[in-house]
């Protein structure tokens, strides 16, 4: 069984086409067929069920995929070490970062990151929160910012920045009070369950002694632009990143609303065990000078096992 095998494997399983997966590897669809019938031929077993022109994956194919996604995910890191012994001037970043991250707060830094090391390249996902996390753990990314708190016994977190969440509505809506009898009734234009922006806002709401659950949720959606987008057409009252609403309100589209939901902090993720890669270090050197709270005010990143 070779590496190469098990990224045409995983490359059919995904896309449960081979044709695909050879364009995709650009590879031969007859290497690709070889390369599937080699791994069944030598261990015995089905991976994929042909039904007519498609394939499906068998249940000893799923179980596969899981144990070769992992194999590649510690092949690509152990490649990564040895690239990584001569220093920055070449290598791969896989960073993942939650939506208002990746969309305002990190393409700057991103774009000072690349001046200073041209020989990186940086491969950004985006997701939210709790996704971001599950790809920090499985070793798909070495780095991940997100705007939430994650509670997960394997992952180093730590504060690397904030910004501030706003209470806005359409510039239209007619004026009316701003009390806590008045949050509780108003109809909300949410993230969804898992995003920064939800956790952070119904933790804001408890503290002022609302509960999350019982607001008339109008509609739930899942991007800050579409979210942002429903309140300026009229759809309710939302709470988003000033960083993504602050042109809509300079612009007259949104109103804020003079509700102080607190600071929200961004956290840098990484697994406890895996290496530490110098890419990785690189940028998170650069967001404490540039990206970050301010220097003085930053928290160190714990120790990690190298």
């Amino acid at each position: 069984m070779t590496l190469e095998q098990l990224r045409i494997f995983v490359a059919v399983a995904e896309r449960e086409h081979m044709t695909a997966a050879a364009r995709v590897l650009n590879v031969t669809q007859s290497a690709v067929s070889a390369a599937i019938s080699a791994l069944e031929e030598r261990h015995g077993v089905k991976l994929f069920h042909r039904v007519g022109r498609g394939i499906a994956l068998t249940d000893a194919g799923r179980i596969f995929l899981d144990e070769a996604r992992a194999v590649l995910v510690r092949a690509e890191i152990a490649e990564r070490v040895l690239e990584e012994s001569a220093g920055l001037g070449r290598g791969v970043l896989h960073l993942v970062a939650s939506q208002t991250i990746a969309a305002y707060w990190l393409p700057p830094l991103l774009a000072e990151y690349r001046a200073r090391h041209p020989g990186i390249a940086v491969e950004l996902s985006i997701g939210n929160s709790e996704q971001a996390a599950a790809r920090v753990e499985s070793g798909s990314a070495d780095l991940g910012i997100v705007e939430g708190r994650i509670d997960n016994p394997v992952l180093a977190s730590w504060q690397v920045g904030e910004d501030r969440l706003l209470l806005v509505e359409a510039a239209t809506a007619p004026e009316h009070p701003t009390d806590r009898d008045w949050l509780a009734s108003a109809r909300w234009v949410s993230r969804e369950r898992g995003s920064g922006t939800r956790s952070t806002f119904d933790a804001a709401m408890r503290g002022m002694g609302i509960d999350p659950e019982g607001l008339s949720i109008a509609l739930t959606l899942p991007s800050n632009e579409g979210v942002r987008t429903a309140v300026e057409a009229g759809a309710g009252v939302t709470a988003l990143s000033a960083l993504v609403v602050g042109r809509a309100i300079e612009g007259g589209r949104l109103r804020a609303l003079p509700v102080d939901l607190g600071p929200r902090p961004f956290f840098a993720l990484r697994h406890k065990e895996r290496y530490s890669a110098k890419a990785a270090e690189a940028l998170l050197a650069l967001i404490e000078r540039r990206g970050g709270k301010g220097k003085e005010s930053m928290i160190n990143p714990p120790e990690v096992r190298q």
